[in-house]
């Protein structure tokens, strides 16, 4: 096995993500996916803590696309602009990353374990977390920008089901703004 095999890191993730669905989240081990790899377990721990972490491996990167995405916004604009930026820039990203068919299978993975799902529900926090100190940033009064932080993961993690459901083809992009005019109709509905 290669020492320093170039494209460990992506080696390990598909290594595992196959180890995952064939044998399941707990039955799989990081000796297994390293040994599907072909890289040593020292080399596993060189790019990821456990095996939990290659599912969530981008979950920074996620967060500061958001983030400069609302930085960068225009000043002046209402919250709704940067909003807006930040989940078109996430949503990009994240299809570009790594597409419908890895989110659809990890998601899988995910949804089939508690202490995943619990771990997913913690990413999300964070990028509301993220997403409101951002727009604290900018100016936003603190009640305002917490519960725009919640609106957008709200937002994103409807369009991201409605984006991997099976039979589904718009991009996640478009799935995103149309429920961001959902709440924004919500908002003028009248009782």
């Amino acid at each position: 096995m290669a020492r320093w095999a170039p494209g460990a890191s992506e080696r390990l993730q598909r290594a595992a993500m196959q180890l995952f669905a064939e044998d399941g989240f707990e039955a799989t081990t990081v000796a297994g996916i390293a040994g599907r790899a072909g890289v040593t377990e020292r080399t596993f721990f060189r790019h990821f803590t456990d095996k939990r972490e290659v599912l969530f491996a981008g979950e920074e990167l996620l967060q500061q696309v958001f983030v400069e995405a609302i930085a960068d916004a225009p000043a002046g604009e209402s919250v709704a602009g940067p909003l807006v930026a930040a989940l078109d820039a996430g949503g990009r990203a994240l299809q570009e990353a790594r597409g419908r068919d890895y989110a659809r299978a990890r998601n899988e993975i995910i949804m089939a374990n508690e202490q995943l799902r619990e771990r997913e529900l913690l990413k999300l926090a964070k990028l509301a977390q993220a997403v409101t100190a951002a727009l604290v940033a900018r100016g936003v009064a603190h009640v305002s920008a917490g519960l725009a932080g919640e609106l957008a993961v709200l937002v994103f993690r409807t369009a991201f089901d409605r984006w991997i459901a099976p039979g589904e083809t718009r991009d996640l992009v478009a799935l995103q703004r149309e429920g961001f005019a959902a709440i924004s109709d919500l908002t003028r509905a009248k009782t």
